[in-house]
């Protein structure tokens, strides 16, 4: 198999629970198969759009969204929510950088955590709901395509908030190891898909990426030092909201 294939399965297989046959595969290169993150979050895009499209017409616009948004969770494997649940409980927990740490590796669920993964569900049903008929596919595809692009420049920017070894996580695997040129390649995906669906228009949702984006990394920076895997997942669910916000702004 041709090697961006098998990157983009290799990126398939980590941002989603979709079976893969080991043989297509071989030992996946984290860093080798981030760019085409923003390519996987535009596949899960087009496929959330379709059942929204094709709930639309027989369900209240809520409750469509709520399957919709069911469906990236369930296919997904709730991983990014439990980044975000693990990164409030830590960073709402902790004083310190080694205390929001610690608390963030415990897999047990807190208040903080309850209720940012509540916050994440409501807010993105809420919007979606409120995303009118003929932009409900671009922004789709737009908000999956971002949220997973944001990992690109996070984990080429900041360093691992963790110590070395094989405590260190997912995060350790990804910080500092994207290369210019595969932020370029991932950025040149994102930027075809989100302007292929949403033309002139794709400069707000890359703003409010852009914003969520760097927001999130400065406050990673300065409370815990760099980025975990729990980092990503959180930034991926925060920039997944704002862009679907500015598909449902009036």
């Amino acid at each position: 198999m041709k090697r961006p294939a098998r990157n983009l399965l290799g990126a398939v297989q980590f941002l989603t629970r979709i079976p893969l046959p080991e043989r297509w595969l071989g030992e996946i290169a984290l860093a080798e198969v981030a760019p085409y993150f923003p390519l996987v979050g535009a596949l899960l895009g087009l496929a959330t759009a379709g059942i929204d499209a094709a709930l639309r017409p027989h369900l209240k616009a809520i409750a469509a969204a709520a399957a919709s948004v069911a469906f990236l969770v369930v296919i997904t494997g709730a991983l990014h929510e439990d980044g975000l649940a693990d990164s409030a409980d830590g960073f709402g927990g902790g004083a310190t950088a080694n205390r929001v740490l610690a608390i963030m590796r415990d897999s047990r669920i807190g208040s903080y955590g309850a209720i940012a993964v509540a916050l994440s569900l409501l807010l993105r049903i809420a919007f979606i709901a409120a995303l009118p008929a003929q932009d409900a596919l671009a922004y789709f595809v737009s908000a999956e395509t971002l949220s997973r692009w944001s990992v690109l420049p996070l984990a080429s920017f900041l360093p691992s908030a963790r110590q070395g070894g094989p405590s260190a996580g997912q995060g350790a695997r990804l910080a500092r190891s994207i290369s210019p040129t595969a932020i370029a390649l991932g950025t040149l995906i994102a930027a075809a898909v989100t302007v292929a669906s949403l033309h002139a228009a794709s400069w707000r949702p890359w703003a409010a990426c852009l914003l969520a984006t760097a927001a999130s990394g400065l406050y990673f920076r300065r409370r815990i030092g760099g980025v975990t895997g729990d980092c990503f997942g959180a930034a991926i669910q925060l920039v997944g909201i704002a862009v679907y916000l500015c598909g449902a702004w009036r």
